[in-house]
């Protein structure tokens, strides 16, 4: 991994070369953050934008239609390189894993959370799902055969104390939960996620081809289910629909993107990676002046814990 100070020269000696590596770093390193503060600025809206759009879509619905927007968006993308064709090479080397990644993301997963998100306050549902970090250490134990630390139960233990505060709102002698079903979504859709990026790893493919290639196959299970289970799909509303097409553009799919190009542009990945802790309490401001929620002391407090348990389970690894 390099370094983000001109120090690392990698014994370039020429003068001229060693002032234009500089200079490349720098620009690079400034793209990297350029794109990376723009995710985060985006998927910071997304909890306002699941709220609001589930006050005239349900779940299912929602999901479907911003699916779809993601599909159509990671198509045009492989289209535009001249790479769509790759897709299904893909396809064929894991025949099993892909359709198995299109059911966890976006099919299951999403459904889940938007579900979370519609038993609960979105404030409340974003905290909670942040925790995904911790299940995917502790899933990668038994998974990936990497070791379970003291560090990662010291972990465990702050994180789940925040989530028990943001889930009783801070009475937690009391145990009186706004929502049980909802909260069982929230963490539901936290395993689904780490599950998700441990089953990837076991997929050779360029990026944007295996969001595809997801999207492709998680939006004709969920076609099925809708049409077989559900009765069908119908036309939105204006304000379902534009709030569909933020979702399918903003958290699935153009922000993917972004953060990926920051992540190849960084001469430090470490650097660029800590910016995601700005998005839950950027995301609090916006559920607070545009979903209108009044933001609690618990959801604070529990969501510093959160954070913090993640912080101390990601020092020394």
């Amino acid at each position: 991994m390099w370094g983000t100070g001109i120090s690392d020269t990698f014994d370039i000696f020429e003068p001229g070369v060693q002032i234009r590596y500089h200079i490349s770093m720098n620009r690079s390193q400034k793209e990297a953050y350029l794109y990376a503060l723009s995710a985060v600025l985006l998927w910071s809206t997304v909890a306002t934008a699941f709220k609001i759009s589930l006050r005239y879509l349900r779940p299912e619905e929602l999901l479907f239609w911003a699916s779809s927007v993601s599909l159509l968006l990671f198509g045009g993308v492989l289209w535009r390189r001249g790479r769509l064709g790759e897709a299904w090479g893909v396809w064929r080397r894991h025949p099993l894993l892909i359709p198995l990644l299109g059911a966890i993301n976006p099919f299951v997963y999403y459904l889940t959370l938007f579900h979370a998100y519609d038993l609960l306050p979105a404030q409340e549902a974003q905290a909670i799902n942040y925790s995904w970090g911790l299940l995917l250490a502790w899933l990668s134990v038994p998974i990936l055969g990497q070791r379970l630390r003291r560090r990662d139960i010291a972990a465990g233990l702050l994180c789940y104390l925040g989530v028990l505060i943001i889930a009783t709102r801070g009475d937690l002698f009391g145990l009186r939960f706004h929502s049980i079903p909802g909260l069982l979504y929230a963490l539901a859709s936290t395993l689904l996620w780490a599950l998700y990026w441990l089953v990837n790893t076991r997929v050779k493919a360029e990026a944007v081809t295996l969001l595809f290639l997801n999207f492709l196959t998680g939006t004709l299970l969920l076609a099925c289910y809708l049409f077989l289970g559900k009765g069908g799909v119908h036309l939105p509303s204006w304000q379902g629909a534009l709030g569909a097409l933020y979702v399918g553009l903003f958290e699935m799919g153009v922000t993917f993107i972004l953060w990926l190009r920051a992540m190849q542009s960084a001469d430090s990945t470490a650097t660029i990676s800590n910016l995601i802790y700005l998005s839950p309490f950027l995301s609090l401001i916006f559920i607070h002046y545009l979903a209108g929620e009044e933001i609690l002391g618990s959801t604070l407090a529990g969501l510093g814990l959160i954070l913090g348990g993640l912080a101390v389970q990601k020092v020394g690894r």
